[in-house]
């Protein structure tokens, strides 16, 4: 079986580092999921567990939870409507999985954050606190301890407006993937609360040394702390024609992808967390991140910012390898690259529209795996049109 072919970039299989097996070594591991990835998927299989769900219109956590353990391939039918997920569903130690959306298949969390919410902290002045985590600690009613006063004073609104002391509300993503292998997710739609700075959940988040992951043609919306984070060892992860996006839902952190959650190696892995982000389009509303990177070596291909007014795109960090490769950079794009304390960059190709003074690499990024890159100037045309859950 083949994919159905998009554009002649589109090579309808995984790729990337999610194919490798080390750092020098690429191309050795088949990231195949239940075994079956392709698109569109049929409802049997000979020798596989095949799933179809649909919308209950109610609540459907446990429900998806359960799929996803008993069958090889879970295939998310969007035709009776959005699949609703009141908190965050932490998959522990699956592995061999495709999970698969059609007919716009959308998960979406059930809390979100409503105009009277965003009318009580504009009212509240919340913008205007300080974000820096110093000496002072601030307890919130139900004990716990924030460093930060403007997550102290939005967390104190939301629990006194949602009467939630026990902030329920925080656990609003959809998946925790943790000691995971092999996982494919392909053209389904992700859509969060809205972004807050909360300390709350991702709308995906990639830890605990899963490995083997392929999210390819899927759409995130309005994540609450980030759109998809990878952190805590986990390795060999490619994000392809991807888009990411915020909606006037978000009121503040709209923090799009994180590579590495600190700088303390014993949490994320001097040699872990290699991710390729290609082809994907941060769009409208996509403020940073995109991504922020620690400790991984990043290979940032042929995407596209369309995320005018935004504060930094890519940002190596702390002990980062970062390769941004022919990707596009439009109107209105602010610090297109910025890095601190990385170990290597380089950034070959690329379009700037705004004015940018293109740094000069610092020492070398070697990527193992084969690749086709597209001209950066295909990329505003081609990414814009096929990013996303664009599979019909």
């Amino acid at each position: 079986m083949t994919s159905v072919a998009q554009n002649s970039y589109d090579i309808g299989k995984p790729f990337g580092w999610t194919n490798c097996v080390s750092l020098a070594e690429g191309d050795k591991y088949v990231t195949d999921g239940g075994g079956v990835y392709a698109l569109p998927m049929p409802e049997k299989i000979e020798g596989k567990k095949v799933v179809v769900l649909k919308s209950s219109g109610g609540e459907m956590g446990e429900e998806i939870k359960n799929a996803i353990k008993k069958n090889d391939i879970i295939i998310f039918d969007g035709c009776d409507g959005d699949f609703i997920i009141g908190k965050t569903m932490f998959l522990r130690e699956i592995k061999d999985k495709t999970l698969v959306g059609r007919n716009n298949a959308r998960l979406c969390t059930s809390f979100v954050l409503s105009p009277e919410i965003h009318s009580l902290l504009n009212a509240a002045k919340v913008l205007e606190l300080s974000t820096d985590g110093g000496s002072q600690t601030f307890r919130l009613p139900n004990g716990s301890r924030v460093k930060e006063e403007r997550e102290y004073a939005i967390r104190n609104i939301l629990i006194e407006h949602l009467n939630d002391k026990e902030e329920a509300y925080r656990m609003s993503g959809v998946m925790n993937l943790s000691h995971c292998e092999n996982i494919v997710i392909r053209n389904l739609a992700f859509i969060g609360p809205g972004a807050i700075d909360v300390g709350g959940s991702d709308l995906i988040t990639v830890r605990d040394s899963t490995e083997h992951v392929w999210i390819d043609h899927c759409l995130f919306v309005d994540g609450m702390d980030g759109n998809i984070d990878i952190n805590g060892h986990s390795d060999f992860i490619t994000l392809s024609w991807c888009r990411m996006t915020y909606t006037p839902r978000t009121f503040i952190h709209a923090n799009t992808s994180l590579v590495g959650s600190s700088d303390k190696e014993e949490w994320n892995g001097e040699d872990n967390l290699n991710v390729t982000y290609a082809y994907c389009h941060w769009d409208t509303g996509c403020d940073q991140r995109m991504p922020m990177v620690r400790f991984g070596t990043v290979h940032v291909l042929n995407s596209l910012y369309t995320c005018e007014g935004n504060t930094a795109a890519v940002n190596p960090r702390y002990h980062s390898e970062v390769l941004v490769e022919g990707c596009f950079f439009g109107k209105g794009v602010k610090r297109q690259f910025r890095q601190t304390d990385s170990k290597a960059y380089m950034l070959r190709d690329n379009v700037y529209i705004e004015k940018f003074s293109e740094p000069a690499a610092s020492g070398l990024v070697s990527i193992p795996y084969l690749y086709k890159a597209m001209p950066s100037s295909e990329v505003p045309d081609i990414v814009s049109r096929y990013a996303g859950n664009s599979i019909q």
